[in-house]
């Protein structure tokens, strides 16, 4: 019987009259072409063609008119597959809203030439400022730096992997390394620029300065030499962000399955080993995943350089986020930023997407 009753409820394709699919479908196209028309008037409203609102709120509103349209619509033409669709369809709607449209947005952004500083406003340049990229040796200098700043995550990796593997022996006082070790995680990287790069490497009554000349360097000079301040750079970073990679790193191995390294044991093995015939093959599905965190987290790299070094010298501690940071503040030239923040995007969707490519291969390869 209560079989019987869900198939009375249950709208099939053959009980949709034409009638109603011709209505669904009149609803979302009209809603679409009100949201087309509406668009395209305030692109050439903000370019000074035609009159137009003085936002681009009703653009917003006729798209959630056209959305709840087509949620409406798949209920009116598809109907109880249209209604399984609406588990998934408004999310994937916001998901537009939210990362498609400020895309094209920074995308028409990108391709003008917009200095706040200036009265001129914004104006169309086409290739003007990707030509510019292409001749800044500032902005391809920071590439060179992520490269370097990237590269250190294997020594973070490395020094994160050998406290999760002390963490989880039976060491004394063991909750107390852990909370002990995750203290800097707790604290903000602003927090760590003024309490490590301004405060403790400070040039003249810094403890680390004075530290230093006691060992016999007569003149630290922390954040003057190119090479010794991006390696400052890395230092505090890792202090930073080292402890999240432990913390994935320790859960991992507290989640292998002991009878494997109880049967390593039993069957003679070493602890090196244990660790690079079991331990280490068994853990590089969460290695993985906490070194691309640790990547994502690399690669917005700016907080510490903005704070204490503003890129100097000369550009040497240089990200790319903080030169697009500087981009912004201190020369207002917004056109020129985004299509720096565009490219970076598509150099980072590239370099992600080709790593997990690799690791991939890597993991399936034949033994």
């Amino acid at each position: 019987m209560s079989t019987q009753g869900d198939l009375l409820h249950t709208v099939t394709t053959d009980d949709i009259s034409p009638a109603r699919i011709a209505f669904g479908r009149t609803i979302v196209w009209g809603s679409f072409a009100l949201l087309v028309g509406l668009g395209i008037l305030q692109y050439l409203h903000s370019t000074g063609r035609t009159p137009g609102f003085d936002t681009w709120r009703p653009v917003l509103y006729a798209y959630c008119l056209w959305a709840t349209c087509l949620c409406w619509a798949q209920v009116l033409i598809r109907g109880e597959q249209g209604k399984r669709t609406l588990f998934v369809l408004p999310a994937v709607l916001f998901v537009v809203s939210m990362v498609v449209f400020p895309l094209l947005f920074g995308l028409s952004i990108a391709v003008t030439d917009w200095n706040l500083a200036s009265l001129d406003g914004r104006k169309f340049n086409g290739w003007d400022n990707f030509r510019q990229m292409w001749g800044d040796p500032f902005y391809w200098n920071a590439l060179k730096n992520m490269v370097y700043y990237t590269l250190a995550i294997s020594i973070e990796y490395v020094i994160a992997f050998g406290l999760a593997l002390l963490l989880n022996s039976q060491i004394r006082a063991r909750k107390f390394f852990r909370v002990a070790f995750l203290m800097p995680l707790m604290l903000s990287p602003v927090a760590v620029s003024w309490m490590i790069g301004k405060s403790m490497m400070e040039t003249r009554f810094g403890p680390a300065t004075r530290l230093a000349k006691t060992l016999g360097w007569d003149r630290p000079a922390w954040f003057s030499d190119p090479e010794i301040a991006r390696l400052m750079i890395m230092i505090m970073d890792a202090w930073t962000w080292i402890p999240l990679m432990m913390v994935i790193l320790l859960a991992g191995l507290q989640s292998l399955n002991k009878e494997v390294l109880e049967a390593a044991r039993v069957d003679g093995a070493s602890a090196w080993q244990t660790f690079r015939e079991v331990i280490f093959p068994l853990m590089l599905p969460v290695t993985i995943t906490a070194v691309l965190i640790r990547i994502i987290f690399k690669l917005k790299l700016a907080d510490i350089i903005i704070n204490v070094t503003s890129g100097g010298p000369g550009g040497a501690t240089d990200s790319v986020t903080s030169f697009i940071f500087r981009e912004y503040r201190d020369r207002s030239n917004v056109g020129y930023g985004t299509l720096l923040a565009m490219v970076y995007l598509v150099l980072i969707v590239i370099a992600i997407t080709a790593f997990l490519s690799a690791t991939r291969r890597w993991m399936q390869r034949p033994e």
